[in-house]
């Protein structure tokens, strides 16, 4: 069966005097069986976005219904200006588990232009996809959004039944094998970064910063990314999973095992995550890893900047911000320190207000960020792009989740260049971060390389 259109857009930069009158813009859902969620992404060449949170939510969507940018400092509120006008203009009447939402993320740098493999990849972009599938639970869900009741509502109707009519299941397949891989400082560059952020942390110009690296993978067939984040799910279930692919250009993805921030209502969660140990080969290793990682004063230090920085982000936007014990965080091929953290908003806010306090966390920017960002762009010697950034999803509530975007990689071109960093304070030693580095590369080379 030939794919119905997922196309069609409404542009949400264009004045508001020149958009459609309210409600023209509308939204429809109705309930289907089991599909395959990957199936529904093959050989879709425009936009498309995949969402997945360790505690069952999954989306995929395709197609630009509404698409809204931004470029410079004020691009936090200038998306959520765009998207407030865009959804108060949008008619649904639908279950709320299946509501539209905006998916996609920013860059690291508010400077950043989209170039190499991020192009396509702005300093802020996010999309309401015309067709939307959301599985959870309860049951699994597809919306479509588009101008005019009546193409939107055969758009919903010709999506169904030809989703309805492919497999409930898609096989993840194998990776598509390595040719070559390069990375792009080299170890002398490394040590002598390292040690410039060290020097600058004993002048106390820093505290601490999180300097990363990136790592050219040449392959030898192409990517099948949707496969790839499927795999992920299989290794990494308490991770979050994300795919972002533009029209024309390349795809971020990646199994980031940190959130950023969830919001609903008043009511916030977040985490600090950093410090990290391999796994052992056995329980009695893993244990006297993880001891290690806690009985490190370096670690510990590090840890705690993480937590009392999100602490001081969160308490000019809560009433009440609570610190959970720390704990292990132990994923398939490493070990975090990890502290939840919760809060209760004060006067109500946006997500993407929380999102803006909130990055760069010091697990992936540094303290303080305004010296650690400039540290970073000076020693680094390629484009972070949207790595270690929020990537995430809201809605015309204003509420949402974002996860930090590491343990991430963008596919171009029969490449992927994968992402990793380390962060550095007083008494970090530069071979031992160099080595650490290629422990977090391995959740996606893993997948990239033939069973």
């Amino acid at each position: 069966m030939e794919r119905p259109s997922g196309q069609g857009r409404l542009d949400a930069r264009t004045p508001p005097g020149e958009r459609p009158r309210a409600n023209d813009l509308v939204s429809r859902s109705c309930e289907l069986g089991d599909v395959s969620f990957g199936e529904s992404l093959r050989n879709v060449t425009d936009a498309r976005i995949q969402w997945a949170t360790p505690d069952g939510l999954e989306i995929v969507g395709w197609g630009t219904a509404v698409e809204c940018s931004a470029v410079g400092p004020d691009r936090f509120d200038t998306i959520r200006s765009q998207a407030t006008a865009t959804f108060e203009d949008l008619e649904y009447d639908g279950p709320d588990v299946a509501r539209p939402r905006a998916f996609g993320g920013f860059s690291f740098h508010d400077a950043h232009e989209p170039a190499g493999p991020w192009n396509g990849f702005g300093a802020a972009t996010f999309v309401i996809p015309a067709v939307i599938l959301t599985r959870t639970d309860d049951g699994t869900w597809l919306t479509a959004v588009g101008d005019g009741r009546q193409s939107t509502e055969q758009s919903l109707e010709s999506w169904a039944e030809h989703l309805s009519s492919g497999p409930a299941m898609r096989p993840s397949g194998q990776g598509p094998g390595i040719r070559e891989t390069r990375r792009t400082t080299t170890r002398e560059e490394w040590i002598d970064g390292v040690k410039t952020a060290i020097d600058r942390i004993e002048s106390r110009a820093l505290e601490k910063v999180v300097l990363a690296q990136a790592l050219e993978v040449d392959l030898e067939g192409s990517a099948d990314v949707p496969s790839i984040v499927e795999r992920l799910r299989r290794r990494y279930p308490n991770c979050y999973r994300f795919l972002v692919g533009h029209e024309a250009s390349g795809t971020f993805f990646g199994a980031p095992p940190e959130r950023l921030v969830f919001k609903q209502g008043d009511h916030v969660r977040t985490e600090a995550l950093a410090g990290s140990v391999p796994r052992g080969g056995s329980p009695e290793t893993d244990g006297e890893l993880a001891d290690s990682m806690i009985e490190s004063e370096k670690v510990q230090h590090e840890h705690g900047v993480v937590v009392d920085a999100i602490r001081s982000q969160l308490e000019p936007l809560s009433k009440r911000v609570t610190i959970d014990d720390q704990r292990v965080r132990r994923l398939a091929t490493i070990q975090h320190l990890w502290t939840p953290i919760e809060a209760t908003l004060e006067n109500g806010a946006h997500v993407l207000d929380l999102v803006e306090a909130l990055h760069p966390t010091p697990a992936v920017g540094g303290i303080p960020p305004a010296i650690a960002w400039e540290t970073i762009r000076s020693i680094e010697s390629f484009d972070r792009g949207w790595y270690a950034s929020p990537v995430g999803w809201f809605d015309g509530a204003g509420d949402g989740e974002f996860a930090v975007g590491i343990r991430s990689g963008v596919a171009t071109n029969g490449t992927v260049t994968l992402f990793a960093g380390n962060g550095i304070v007083g008494d970090s030693d530069p071979v031992d971060e160099w080595d650490e580095v290629l422990l977090k590369y391995r959740p996606i080379l893993d997948e990239l390389r033939e069973p």
